[in-house]
């Protein structure tokens, strides 16, 4: 998969500076929505609010069933909201000229398999005022080896390129990509990383759902936590970090249990294998009393917490 970027066309950045400059690519204010009614309604999302901004990738994260795919299906405008407002740039998102400037890379289930890649592009492509050039997109989305395969042909993560290919090839201002490198090599994933950083700096917006932690601290200028459908946490990724105390301190050593839980700070001990891992308020107090306790330690490591920790910790028991 190439990770070569697209200068931006003269029409492209008009019409991502009309994006700067006026409403915001997607928002959902106060928004509630239910599906079915009476004593068996089920409620997704409730007084739901979120802006998706120029320019940035911003990463909606949160269980299964916490409203992330109900999000998504209301600024495209699949769903309708029981209360409140969705938009997209400023109207509808079933007005033709809002749907002209959207893509979306979503998880199917059923298509037909029959046609090629490069038949899917040319058809999509064809629902697009000024969609990119083929030859643009199969090299963007590394499809040259299976342009002329048929969709029943490819790998799960030769769909996930096509699909990715699918979202782009209208050069779209506002992109959604629903769990985009799913069954994605490593090398492969870090290339469509690339692409993503391309299109947020070529001015264009994106929404992110994954369930890749990595991923979304990799991408995202943005992150908004959700569970039973309520924002419960919003920011940078360092800012939703910084919502967990505590650090890891990890390392062999003969020192017993009962003796480590009472150093100065320690929040938890857990051992893997002959390792033990601390969870510590601060790691220097902890250090400074464990060091001279065992001459033998080794394999010392200390690490911050990363997106993982503070998701496990955001929607515990939420």
């Amino acid at each position: 998969m190439s990770t070569s970027t697209l200068s931006m066309p003269s029409t492209v950045a008009s019409r991502a500076s009309s994006a700067a400059n006026g409403a915001a690519p997607a928002q959902l204010t106060a928004v509630t929505h239910r599906y079915g009614s009476g004593a068996t309604a089920h409620t997704a999302l409730q007084d739901f609010s979120l802006t998706v901004h120029p320019g940035e990738v911003l990463a909606l994260l949160g269980p299964n069933g916490a409203g992330k795919t109900t999000a998504i299906k209301l600024l495209l405008g699949l769903l309708r909201p029981t209360e409140g407002t969705a938009t997209v740039f400023g109207g509808s998102p079933l007005q033709v000229r809002t749907r002209e400037r959207i893509g979306a890379m979503l998880q199917v289930s059923r298509v037909p398999e029959t046609l090629s890649s490069s038949e899917y592009l040319d058809l999509f492509r064809s629902y697009y005022p000024h969609p990119l050039p083929q030859d643009e997109v199969i090299r963007i989305a590394g499809l040259q080896e299976i342009a002329k395969k048929q969709f029943k042909e490819l790998s799960g993560g030769q769909k996930q390129r096509l699909l990715f290919a699918l979202a782009i090839c209208g050069d779209p201002d506002l992109v959604f990509l629903d769990e985009p490198t799913l069954g994605m090599d490593i090398e492969t994933r870090h290339a469509l990383w690339a692409q993503v950083r391309a299109l947020s700096e070529r001015g264009k917006s994106v929404l992110l759902t994954t369930h890749y932690l990595e991923e979304a601290d990799t991408l995202a200028h943005r992150i908004a936590v959700i569970a039973r459908g309520k924002v419960i946490a919003e920011g940078t990724p360092v800012e939703i970090k910084a919502q967990v105390s505590g650090r890891k301190v990890r390392c062999v050593t003969a020192v017993p249990e009962a003796q480590l839980r009472a150093l100065p700070g320690v929040v938890d001990v857990e051992y893997i294998g002959s390792a033990v891992t601390l969870t510590v308020k601060q790691a220097e107090p902890v250090l400074r009393a464990l060091l001279p306790l065992d001459e033998s330690l080794h394999s010392l490591e200390v690490t911050s917490p990363n997106l993982e920790d503070a998701f496990l910790a955001l929607t515990q028991d939420k």
